[in-house]
């Protein structure tokens, strides 16, 4: 028995979910990729842990994919397992202002939940795409707002199946990053430490921040969000639309003609087409600006990116 017939087996033992050859494209919010070998939907942590253990046996290091809207998967695929969290790990809990929620958990019903419970703190979240565990990851944020305001502590399972938890500084919070992002933990759920507030000052929040998003960006294509982090001293769609890039395309990617920091799918697009009007826009503010622009995008199933 192979590696990935020892993690099937074992996932299928535990009433897991497992597909071999799933279409990552109906995994992720840009609508492309290749097949994943076999994907695992754990349910709980419990049965996560085995699966890791299982594949640290087989030499595996499995891909953790949580709600699929920050990642470009080849359109070659990945090689090998990939965990996908979101439908299991969905607990949420609340007690003193203080709420627990599962890593697989979107954020948009993070935010509701809050709301539900007068909580204030999380309003600028409400509309970014993706899971909770995704947002700590890479501590999201927007309209002057992130994850590092409000999180307090992360529950993770190691590369071998170990629990474990960081809290406060431990998690190492900045822009768009984490501890997570260098020790390669996977997240299981976060605690967060809210406000009391008035529900209907916060649904106003919650309601102009949406109409905000839909005025400002292309909801209506399948994107990533942002592409690239915001560079010091500036704002990287302002930089690409100066650049005269509003509207350029590859293939079926198209920088949006609504908001220049986002690359969307127009239709028909493959990874490849993304991943090289990525790139032209990288050479081309630099060229013109002197500006590096660094992907928000993480990459996955590519040889070298």
């Amino acid at each position: 028995m192979n590696g990935l017939d020892a993690v099937e087996a074992i996932a299928i033992d535990l009433g897991c979910p497992a597909k071999r050859d799933a279409p990552m494209r109906e995994y992720t919010s840009f609508r492309t990729g290749g097949p994943a070998d076999l994907l695992v939907e754990p349910q709980e942590e419990g049965q996560l842990a085995q699966i890791l253990r299982c594949c640290n046996a087989q030499g595996l290091q499995p891909v953790i994919l949580g709600n699929g809207s920050n990642v470009l998967v080849a359109d070659e695929g990945i090689r090998g397992v990939v965990l996908c969290l979101v439908p299991g790990l969905h607990l949420l809990h609340e007690q003193d202002g203080m709420i627990t929620c599962g890593a697989g958990v979107s954020m948009n019903r993070l935010c509701r939940f809050a709301l539900e419970k007068g909580l204030t703190g999380l309003e600028f979240a409400f509309g970014i795409p993706g899971s909770a565990g995704g947002a700590a990851f890479m501590n999201a944020g927007a309209y002057g707002g992130e994850m590092k305001d409000v999180l307090t502590g992360c529950t993770h399972l190691t590369q071998s199946g170990e629990r474990g938890r960081l809290v406060g500084e431990e998690l190492a919070l900045g822009y768009r990053r984490s501890a997570y992002r260098e020790n390669g933990f996977l997240i299981t759920s976060l605690l967060l430490r809210l406000a009391p507030g008035d529900k209907t000052e916060i649904q106003a929040r919650m309601e102009d921040l949406i109409a905000r998003r839909k005025a400002k960006q292309p909801l209506e294509y399948p994107s990533a969000g942002s592409t690239f982090k915001r560079p010091e001293g500036y704002f990287a769609g302002a930089l690409i639309e100066s650049c005269g890039l509003k509207g350029a395309s590859v293939g079926g990617a198209q920088v949006s003609e609504k908001h220049a920091g986002f690359v969307i799918n127009h239709g028909g697009a493959t990874s490849a087409d993304i991943l090289a009007l990525i790139r032209l826009i990288q050479n081309t503010v630099y060229a013109k600006k002197g500006v590096r622009l660094e992907p928000e995008v993480r990459f996955l199933g590519f040889s070298a990116v």
